[in-house]
């Protein structure tokens, strides 16, 4: 009997712009197969299939995803097929063909390792992807559509929006706040026992497609005509439990917004998480390769994938863990925060992407090269277009192009929407080298 699917079983994929493991969509450089792990792990064995699938099947360049997903660009006509089957074969792919869109659920990278953690997500992460898996009703959600479960977590991405986000209250019984169309720090609407959670979930789901029809893909989208209050009050008429009302003093500790890099201790005794962040969001299957060595020798053989574009191995023994960095380092991912490299996110750009304006990957290059000179280390998103593909979540400074080679600059500020307050409007790169050297410098006020 088999287990998983194989390339006979396969529907027509539904038509989208967002790529999946069964929609290969074309780009500039090749098409683009995103693979979505469940938790953003994946096994040695996987690592080193998803690498061969790579190097055989399209061009060897691996995109780390801000929802700890992986991308294998510059897929080959004509070995659309083949790849397909090789990611099927690894079990990379939905337990029922149909599903795979709906795969979308962030957790931490550190669930169940984090010793600030006050629930493990895992068994209740397991269950929510079951159910969007296996039922039916629920396939209809956009590709976009997604769910975050925080557990508490210090290694945690906060600001990223999510359609519903449910996040760990402290105490027992173990409770879960929820939220729609935001990020675990925004006020609750509710909140549930964490047995309750996923029929809970569920009754959301169903309602949201109930309501939002064919006119709203997103939850945003749907809370534009229909206020969030009253949506509980249908949703209530579903469920076979009370709401409760989140405590009125409850609000998610804030963790730093920084990628993790470096070594962490476990909540397991003698174990530690070493974490580093991919050169833009970008490695190569040969790296992939060397990971999947690394993660067998030094750890339990896995790896976790993370929303900041990077990536950590788990339960490593101490004497292991500062070999394990430095041959990271030696890799040549990032293993330092004072590294410009490590605070830049960028699009693919024109390079491989036909709405980009500019090359947004070389540019952030001669950006961190510039700001190698000084001790300016800021948060930056330089995005090619304004669909903002890259990032989330709005970053502290924005450089959106505007023409090959010049960005408008922007900054985040609580009273502006969308990327912030506009600082420049036309500035090229070394331009705007100068101006983060100038107002993000250590111990500058405007930092």
């Amino acid at each position: 009997m088999r287990d998983r699917p194989t390339s006979a079983d396969l529907p027509d994929p539904r038509p989208s712009a967002c790529p999946g493991l069964l929609r290969i969509v074309p780009a500039l450089d090749g098409g683009i197969c995103r693979v979505k792990l469940a938790g953003g792990v994946l096994n040695s064995q996987q690592a080193r299939a998803i690498a061969e699938a790579a190097e055989r099947c399209a061009n060897g360049l691996l995109e780390l995803t801000n929802r700890s997903n992986l991308q294998i660009r510059g897929v080959l006509a004509g070995q659309q097929a083949e790849l397909i089957e090789r990611l099927l074969a690894a079990g990379l792919g939905p337990s029922n063909p149909a599903a795979d869109d709906v795969r979308n659920l962030l957790l931490s990278p550190a669930a169940g390792l984090d010793p600030h953690a006050l629930l493990d997500t895992r068994p209740l992460a397991a269950a929510l992807l079951a159910l969007l898996q296996t039922t039916p009703a629920l396939h209809g959600l956009s590709a976009k559509f997604a769910l975050q479960l925080d557990g508490g977590e210090a290694l945690a991405m906060l600001e990223h929006p999510h359609d519903i986000w449910l996040s760990a209250l402290p105490g027992s019984p173990a409770r879960l706040t929820f939220g729609l169309a935001g990020c675990p720090s925004d006020p609750p609407l509710g909140m549930v026992n964490v047995e309750q959670a996923v029929p809970l979930v569920e009754q959301l789901l169903r309602l949201f497609l109930d309501l939002a029809g064919n006119e709203h893909s997103r939850m945003r989208q749907l809370l534009s005509v229909i206020p969030a209050h009253q949506l509980l009050q249908q949703l209530q008429t579903r469920l076979p439990f009370t709401v409760q009302a989140a405590p009125a003093d409850w609000q998610r500790k804030p963790v730093s917004p920084r990628a993790p890099m470096g070594i962490y201790p476990q909540q397991q005794a003698g174990l530690y998480m070493v974490a580093a962040a991919s050169r833009l969001g970008r490695i190569d299957a040969a790296q992939l390769k060397t990971l999947a060595e690394l993660a067998e020798h030094c750890g339990d053989t896995s790896l976790r994938l993370t929303p900041w574009q990077g990536l950590l191995l788990p339960n490593i023994p101490k004497p292991s863990a500062d070999k394990l960095l430095h041959a990271l380092a030696e890799l040549g991912l990032l293993t330092d925060a004072q590294e410009p490299l490590s605070n830049l996110i960028a699009c693919t750009g024109s390079a491989a992407c036909s709405k980009g304006l500019s090359d947004s990957k070389a540019d952030a290059l001669q950006l961190a090269k510039r700001l190698r000179t000084s001790s300016a280390r800021p948060q930056v998103h330089l995005s090619a277009c304004p669909r903002s593909c890259a990032a989330a979540h709005t970053a502290p400074f924005t450089l959106l192009a505007s023409s090959a080679g010049h960005y408008q600059l922007y900054q985040r500020t609580p009273e502006a929407a969308g990327f912030g307050q506009l600082q420049a409007s036309a500035m090229t790169i070394d331009e705007a080298g100068d101006w983060f050297a100038a107002h993000c410098a250590t111990g500058n006020s405007d930092a």
